[in-house]
C-alpha cells in the first residue's frame, strides 16, 4: 500500500461553498478551445479489453437523409459551422459541403430535413447508467415480478433515447439479465435504445448492501472471482461493478467507509480483466478511491472524497481511467429530495450538502489537472428520473468549471471513448455512425436547452429517424417556420425496411 506523511483525508484545495461557485460561475469565460478534447485523445485504454463491437439491426444500406444549413457542432473542439450533412445507411457520408446536394434535396427517395440554423450535434452519452431503476422507491425494486421489470427496463431505455441519449455505460442491473436482455433487444431492432454496455448487480460484502434484494455478495478473494465469472460466463456482461464503499442515506453505511479489502479489489479486476471485462466501482470514500486507482478499476463513480494522495495517483493514471461522479444525485439528495419525503434538514444531517461541496472541489481539481471527467449517472431514483439525464450537463458547466463545449465534448466524444468505440462515435464526422440529434437552440449558448424534449426536434440513431415532428415535413408558405420540405412528395416516400425475424434467442 502506498505511504503518505499527509494526514489522512488532507486535500490541498480547499472546498468551494455553493455560493462561492455560483459567483465564479458568472464570471467564467464561454470561450475558448475545450480543454478536456486533449485529455480525451490522450487516453490509451488497453485494447484487450475492447468490449464486444455491437450493431443495431434494421437499417437499410441504400437508406438517404439529407440535413440542409445545419450549424454543426462535431464535437472535435472546432467551433460550429454552418453546413449540411449526408446520411447513407448507418453511417454519416459528407459533412460540410455535400456534392451533388441540389439532386439530392429534388430526390424523392431521399429523406430531408431543412435545419436552417438549428444545431446538429451527436447524440449524448450517459456514463453510469440504470435503465432497471424505477423512478420511484428502489427499495421495492427486489420484490417487482420480473414481466413487469422487463417492461420498465424497456419503457427506460427508449427514455434515454427520447432524451437524445444514444450511449449509454451499464453501471448496474436491479436483476442479473435485465440488462443484457434488453441491450441484445435493442441490438435487434426489437425496441427502442441507445447503444449500450450492460452489467448485472452489483457486487458488494455481506450486509454492503445500499438496496435491498438488488445486490449480488461476494466476500474474500475467491469469493470475488467467483461471482465476476459467473456475470461473464451466465450473464453475458460488459461491464462488472463493484460497491466498495457506502451511502449516507443509508445512515448505518458512511459513504466516508470502504467496505473492500486490497486482496477483494484486486481479485475481482484481475479476473474480470482475464475474461477482457472492465471494472466500474461505487467508491465514494477517499480509500475505495485509492483501492480502485492502485488495482485498476477501470472507472470510477463518484470519488467524492478523494484526497491529495488519490488526486496524484489519479493524474498519474488519467491516461486509464474515467471518473464518473454522478453529480446530479448530490445536487438532488441535498436540495430536491424534501419533495418525497427526504428533508433538507435530513440530507444537510447526513453529511449530502458537505459531500457536494468537496466533491465539486475535487472534481474541478480533476478538470484542472486533465484527469477525464463525464456526465451521467444515478438517474432513475424519484428526485433523478428518468428524462432528466442532460442535468448533470447543467452542473458540469455550473459547478465544476467546465464550459458549455467542455460539458458537451464530455458527453459525446467523451462517452465514446468510455464505450471504447470513439473512432466511430460520439462526432459529427464522415464515417461515423448516424446518431445525432438537431436541436432548437444553442446549446452552446445555453446548455439547458438539452434538458427541453421540446427543443429536441430531430433524433436519429444508427441513420434511422427515432423522432421528427410534422413541422419538419410541412412547409410553411409564410417563412416564419425553420423547417420544412419543398414538395410533399417527401411524405409519401416508402422506404426499404429490414425486418428482424419474429422471435430470437436472446
Amino acid at each position: 500500500m502506498t505511504t503518505t506523511t499527509r494526514t489522512p483525508g488532507s486535500v490541498s484545495w480547499e472546498p468551494w461553498t455553493l455560493a462561492e461557485l455560483n459567483k465564479a460561475n458568472t464570471e467564467k469565460a464561454s470561450k475558448g478551445t475545450p480543454r478536456n478534447v486533449a485529455f480525451i485523445e490522450n487516453l490509451k485504454l488497453d485494447p484487450e479489453l475492447q468490449p464486444k463491437k455491437y450493431e443495431i439491426a434494421g437499417t437499410h444500406p441504400q437508406s438517404k437523409i439529407l440535413i440542409t444549413d445545419a450549424k454543426i457542432l462535431d464535437s472535435t473542439g472546432r467551433e460550429p459551422y454552418r453546413g449540411d450533412v449526408l446520411i447513407q445507411g448507418e453511417r454519416i457520408v459528407a459533412v460540410g459541403e455535400v456534392p451533388n446536394k441540389t439532386e439530392l434535396e429534388k430526390d424523392p427517395g431521399v429523406r430531408v430535413f431543412k435545419a436552417k440554423g438549428r444545431t446538429l450535434m451527436s447524440g449524448l452519452g450517459d456514463g453510469h447508467t440504470h435503465f432497471t431503476w424505477n423512478g420511484g422507491d428502489l427499495n421495492k425494486l427486489g420484490d417487482l415480478g420480473v414481466e413487469e421489470h422487463v417492461l420498465l427496463t424497456v419503457k427506460s431505455a427508449q427514455c434515454f433515447l427520447d432524451s437524445g441519449y444514444t450511449m449509454c455505460f451499464g453501471a448496474a442491473s436491479a436483476k442479473d439479465r435485465l440488462d443484457a436482455v434488453v441491450r441484445d433487444a435493442i441490438n435487434a431492432g426489437d425496441v427502442p435504445g441507445p447503444r449500450y454496455l450492460a452489467n448485472a448487480r452489483e457486487i458488494a460484502k455481506p450486509d454492503g448492501d445500499l438496496v435491498p434484494g438488488i445486490t449480488a455478495f461476494a466476500e474474500g478473494a475467491e469469493g470475488m472471482r467467483s461471482v465476476v465469472r459467473h456475470n461473464i460466463e451466465n450473464i453475458g456482461v460488459d461491464n462488472v461493478k463493484l460497491s466498495m464503499s457506502g451511502e449516507d442515506i443509508c445512515e448505518a453505511r458512511s459513504a466516508q467507509d470502504c467496505f473492500f479489502t486490497d486482496e477483494e479489489t484486486a481479485a475481482a479486476v484481475d479476473e474480470a480483466h482475464k475474461h477482457k471485462k472492465r471494472v466500474c466501482a461505487h467508491a465514494r470514500a477517499r480509500d475505495s478511491v485509492t483501492m480502485c486507482i492502485r488495482h485498476g478499476v477501470d472507472v470510477i463513480f463518484h470519488a467524492s472524497y478523494v484526497d491529495d494522495e488519490g488526486m496524484d495517483m489519479l493524474e498519474k493514471t488519467k491516461e486509464k481511467q474515467f471518473i464518473v461522479p454522478a453529480i446530479n444525485w448530490l445536487w438532488g439528495t441535498a436540495f430536491d429530495a424534501e419533495a418525497f419525503g427526504y428533508s433538507h434538514e435530513a440530507a444537510e444531517k447526513a453529511g449530502y450538502k458537505r459531500e457536494l461541496e468537496v466533491a465539486v472541489a475535487g472534481l474541478r481539481e480533476m478538470h484542472r489537472r486533465g484527469i477525464v471527467v463525464l456526465p451521467g449517472g444515478d438517474y432513475g431514483f424519484a428526485w433523478t428520473p428518468h428524462g432528466t439525464y442532460a442535468r448533470d450537463l447543467e452542473h458540469f458547466v455550473k459547478l465544476l468549471d467546465f464550459t458549455p463545449h467542455e460539458a458537451i465534448i464530455a458527453a459525446t466524444a467523451g462517452v465514446a471513448a468510455l464505450l471504447m468505440r470513439g473512432n466511430e462515435l460520439g462526432k459529427i464526422q464522415p464515417g461515423y455512425y448516424a446518431d445525432c440529434i438537431l436541436v432548437d437552440g444553442d446549446p452552446l449558448e445555453d446548455i439547458t436547452v438539452l434538458q427541453d424534449h421540446s427543443k429536441l426536434d430531430v433524433i436519429l440513431i444508427n441513420g434511422r429517424v427515432h423522432k421528427a415532428g410534422r413541422k419538419e415535413y410541412i412547409m410553411d408558405s409564410s417563412g416564419s417556420l425553420s423547417v420544412g420540405l419543398d414538395s410533399t412528395k417527401h411524405l409519401e416516400v416508402d422506404f426499404p425496411q429490414v425486418n428482424p425475424a419474429m422471435q430470437k434467442a436472446y
